[in-house]
């Protein structure tokens, strides 16, 4: 290298591709045995950019972010190929989703498909990235569980929104924040850990608490629902050897999720639900008022999603109403036709062609970590004033449905103009 390590900058850095990972284990919090790695990028050592933070930043002012970021990966997965990682010891690597949805560069084709076919590959993510461009994620996350990887959601606890999407991410591993082993125990805590324990028991998710460095926060994760844990107690990041004698891993660290359908609106999920009723949009407002309040009295705040079939019907009244969960929920979005990018104050909005046939329907759907409900609703035809509109309609709490069909509205939310995107 012809420049002194000291000097390089982030495009010697790119261009000679000289980045690298470090390793650190994840084990079985029982039995203490290896289930997996979780790679970790670094510049080149003795540089201004030897940390991810550095790196990254010193990209993305260059624009060279999504190009560092495959070569990240790459180099994650070349490590694990070279130290023989067997596949029932999980790679866990950090990366934007919707990379994985955009042509790479050619360069990192064998090494992508190399990882694909021989190792086990989980990506991580947070639930920023859902509240970005949830349409995209969703999409994103589906593209990689197809190519055989698993999902982890990453910091959880650390942000109360986190428990509210894990509907949405439907992950294998739920990564607790490492705040959630070094805090007291509070209700606070106790009440994020009753959360995600449900959630995971719901699924089948395996909980992995990070941070642990000392029997006391062993002791903690176990308590908080953790089977599987990462830190300086199991070993700090350092090289993948190829000549580690690997340990014969537990089977408990979760295998991906099948690819779901998702529906093309929350009506299409009931047509055929025996609690099918009909009556008239003046009957119905008290029940969409009921959930709405049912969300801004969520202990964690809750996903509030809508739709209401023209930007007409979002009426001052409405307004009003939206303005306040916006200000209690985690995310609360509003979808019709001719609907504006933020219908109201901290409301994201979707607007849908006029002859969209979620234009003739009427949901209000919430989620939250311990409520789910949903009021799904479709327009019979005929002509009357606003309140007597007649709706078929399904009032639910069956929480598979409800996610279900909040997943079918999520899919319509993309990036606002002028928004930064997942990837950017």
């Amino acid at each position: 290298m012809s420049i002194a390590v000291a000097d390089l900058s982030i495009r010697d850095v790119v261009n000679d591709q000289l980045v690298h990972a470090v390793y650190q284990p994840i084990v079985d919090l029982d039995s203490g045995r290896l289930v997996g790695m979780e790679a970790l990028a670094r510049g080149p050592s003795g540089s201004a950019l030897e940390s991810p933070a550095a790196l990254f930043s010193a990209a993305r002012a260059a624009g060279s972010e999504r190009e560092l970021d495959w070569m990240c990966r790459a180099a994650a997965i070349r490590g694990a190929l070279e130290a023989g990682l067997p596949r029932e010891v999980r790679l866990f690597i950090n990366a934007e989703p919707s990379a994985f949805t955009i042509a790479r560069p050619a360069a990192f084709d064998d090494i992508v498909h190399d990882g694909a076919r021989q190792l086990s590959i989980v990506v991580e993510v947070t639930e920023r990235e859902l509240t970005a461009n949830p349409a995209a994620l969703i999409g994103a996350l589906n593209h990689i569980r197809s190519l055989g990887f698993g999902i982890a959601i990453d910091d959880v606890g650390a942000d109360p929104s986190s428990l509210a999407f894990l509907p949405f991410i439907e992950p294998d591993v739920i990564k607790l924040d490492m705040s959630m082993v070094h805090r007291p125990m509070d209700a606070t805590v106790a009440a994020v850990a009753a959360a995600v324990s449900a959630d995971a028991e719901r699924r089948g998710s395996i909980v992995l608490a990070e941070g642990i460095e000392s029997a006391e926060h062993h002791r903690r994760a176990i308590v908080l629902g953790a089977s599987l844990g990462q830190g300086w107690l199991f070993g700090r990041p350092g090289p993948l050897r190829a000549e580690r004698s690997w340990h014969q891993p537990s089977p408990a660290a979760g295998n991906q999720r099948p690819i779901k359908h998702i529906a093309e609106t929350p009506w299409s999920l009931v047509t055929d639900s025996p609690r099918r009723r009909r009556t008239t949009k003046a009957l119905l407002m008290p029940m969409s008022h009921h959930l709405e309040q049912a969300a801004i009295h969520n202990d964690h705040g809750a996903v509030v999603l809508a739709s209401f079939q023209h930007a007409r019907y979002f009426t001052p009244n409405t307004v009003d109403r939206y303005t306040r969960l916006s200000s209690r929920c985690n995310f609360v979005a509003a979808l019709g036709a001719e609907m504006t990018e933020q219908p109201a104050p901290g409301v994201r909005g979707a607007s849908l062609p006029d002859w969209h046939p979620l234009c003739g329907e009427w949901s209000v759907v919430v989620i939250g970590p311990h409520y789910a409900g949903a009021l799904i609703a479709r327009e019979n035809d005929g002509p009357a004033t606003d309140m007597d509109r007649s709706f078929d309609y399904v009032v639910t709490h069956d929480r598979g449905l409800v996610i279900a069909a909040a997943r079918t509205l999520m899919q319509y939310i993309t990036t606002p103009v002028g928004a930064r995107p997942l990837s950017a």
